[in-house]
């Protein structure tokens, strides 16, 4: 078997969002939700066990995340399945990116790292 093709795929979308109600920017607080859409576009059952997310700041500064699951859960996704949730990340800086990759396993036992690619996060910028 041709080890270079995966028998899994897993395609990732993410929306972010600044969440207002939640941020002070005079306090230099700004909080972000972010979607996240995983679709099973595979032939095969994969569970997501784990996350690591990498989250660096308008000033550079960055901090790594890593957990069992998303969302307190370690979704198994069918063929054709999709899993979607909404998390939050705060930030020192109006503007900042998240990365990272999602730690899977096939229905074969045989585990795999899904990347996530960068997404910015970004409050709206207002006119006055």
């Amino acid at each position: 078997m041709d080890m270079s093709v995966k028998p899994y795929a897993l395609t990732v979308a993410v929306e972010p969002a600044f969440v207002p109600e939640q941020s002070n920017p005079a306090k230099q607080q700004f909080v972000f939700a972010y979607t996240v859409r995983i679709t099973n576009i595979g032939a095969h059952p994969v569970q997501v066990i784990s996350r690591h997310w990498i989250i660096t700041d308008g000033d550079q500064a960055q901090q790594e995340v890593r957990g069992l699951g998303v969302v307190g859960q370690q979704p198994l996704l069918a063929p054709g399945e999709t899993f979607e949730y909404t998390s939050g990340c705060p930030l020192t800086t109006p503007v900042g990116t998240m990365r990272g990759s999602y730690h899977c396993v096939g229905e074969n036992g045989v585990p795999f790292d899904l990347d996530i690619p960068e997404f910015v996060l970004a409050m709206p910028r207002t006119l006055h």
